[in-house]
């Protein structure tokens, strides 16, 4: 949860805003087949579902640290794409849509290829 103060009052960000926001986004963009789990948090919350976590909200970690934001993905590629090109296009893309629609920095977006698939 990201709590915001300024002079107007108090805006409280929450995490599932910021799983659906980057999911959607890199979900959206050329190469990307899906999103993976990560970690035995998530793999047992697919296993066991729960609470209703869309498929492209998995493997979404963002981290709120000194007013930025640390984020982690996993992704499955499709075969045969620059992988470089489409890591750092994932790169450029989530840190904008995330600075625009909360206004807060990106400092770093770290991207796991977990597989490439056909």
């Amino acid at each position: 949860m990201v709590i915001l103060t300024n002079h107007v009052g108090k805006i409280t960000i929450s995490p599932e805003y910021f799983s659906e926001l980057i999911g959607n986004t890199v979900t959206k963009c050329f190469g990307v087949i899906s999103m993976n789990v990560s970690g035995i948090r998530d793999t047992l919350a697919a296993a066991f579902p729960l609470k209703n976590k869309k498929v492209n909200e998995r493997g979404v970690r963002v981290r709120f640290v000194k007013d930025k934001l640390l984020i982690d993905l996993h992704i499955s590629l499709m075969y045969g794409v620059n992988m470089n090109a489409v890591v750092r296009s994932i790169i450029n893309k989530v840190g904008y849509t995330v600075e625009q629609s909360t206004g807060i920095g990106v400092e770093k977006v770290n991207v796991f290829v977990d597989s490439i698939r056909v």
